[in-house]
């Protein structure tokens, strides 16, 4: 990474991490609401939203966010909402609502569209699995916290298919 590197950042919402992307990467990095993630929150308030047909209000309220109108998915949402009285755990249209009021500058889903960026993790989450997992967690194997990371970069090296370029500049240097 350089210092004009873009950091695009996928995720939870969870606020400690938009805040390390923010501190570190700044005006150069973007955290947004993982879509799959969103679409949890929608899909257990279309339930009550729309009982007759959840998969049509779905949809709709999917092309809302992606075409950057999260206003219009807190309106359909907005006189659904349980009373105060009904405990969190059970009011899925409140807790949809504030997920989504909670964050609007992490929803620009058409943008990172455009930008022809990932919308969710779930790319990420799986190559972990067969970039990771598969040589740091062998039967038997243990691994320092150094050579864990040095092993990590080489893993991503390959799968980004830098691997000759990483050779080639390491045998140029001269020692």
């Amino acid at each position: 990474m350089g210092e004009e590197t873009f950091v695009h950042g996928v995720g939870d919402g969870a606020p400690w991490i938009a805040s390390q992307i923010e501190q570190r990467f700044g005006v150069l990095s973007r955290y947004l609401l993982d879509f799959y993630h969103v679409c949890e929150y929608l899909a257990d308030a279309s339930r009550v939203c729309s009982p007759d047909a959840p998969k049509a209000w779905m949809d709709v309220q999917k092309q809302q966010l992606k075409s950057n109108h999260a206003s219009a998915v807190l309106e359909a949402l907005k006189p659904f909402q349980e009373p105060e009285s009904v405990p969190d755990n059970l009011a899925v249209v409140r807790s949809a609502y504030r997920y989504l009021f909670n964050r609007p500058n992490r929803l620009d889903y058409q943008g990172t569209i455009d930008s022809n960026l990932p919308i969710g993790s779930g790319e990420i989450e799986s190559g972990h699995r067969y970039v990771i997992q598969n040589r740091l967690k062998l039967a038997g194997s243990w691994w320092t916290i150094e050579n864990a990371k040095a092993m990590l970069a080489l893993r991503i090296c390959r799968t980004n298919q830098d691997w000759d370029a990483y050779w080639l500049n390491l045998s140029s240097i001269s020692y």
